[in-house]
């Protein structure tokens, strides 16, 4: 602590992100108490195609279900994180898909290894949940009750 001391920007970015990243740590469940159907959809690639069967497969199940009795939480990990990229044609439909109570959640694990990668920190959707290890999200999912689908 006391080289932080010396570098006082050090300590307080330090500090600054102490809580972004406990939070991230520990994503609760989605709160939907009455959900008689719990769904995790893993996107862990960035074909366009995929990206678009978990966006149709996310509505279609909306439509299907009452909204308040499913849960639907999307994990995107490795190259999966291009689909909530600014850039991506899908970002309209990503941002209606979470207007609907669909959670998306981004792995921040991928997203450092690209900034280590590149030296740039990449952007995405603010309406993604950030997750510190997408695969441990979905781990954690499963163990409460949500069924997996790879699309």
């Amino acid at each position: 602590m006391s080289h932080l001391l010396a570098h006082p920007r050090a300590a307080i970015a330090a500090l600054l992100l102490m809580p972004s990243l406990a939070a991230a740590q520990q994503i609760p469940l989605q709160d939907k108490p009455f959900a008689e159907h719990k769904i995790v959809l893993q996107l862990s690639d960035n074909d366009p195609k995929k990206q678009g069967l978990v966006i149709s497969v996310a509505n279609n199940l909306m439509k299907y279900y009452d909204p308040d009795k499913v849960a639907i939480e999307v994990v995107a990990f490795g190259p999966g994180i291009d689909l909530l990229k600014p850039d991506n044609p899908n970002r309209k439909a990503v941002e209606s898909i979470v207007a609907q109570g669909v959670r998306v959640d981004i792995c921040l694990n991928t997203v450092d290894t690209i900034e280590r990668d590149t030296g740039k920190r990449p952007e995405f959707l603010s309406v993604a949940t950030p997750v510190q290890v997408g695969v441990a999200q979905i781990l954690h999912l499963t163990e409460n009750g949500y069924t997996l689908v790879k699309p």
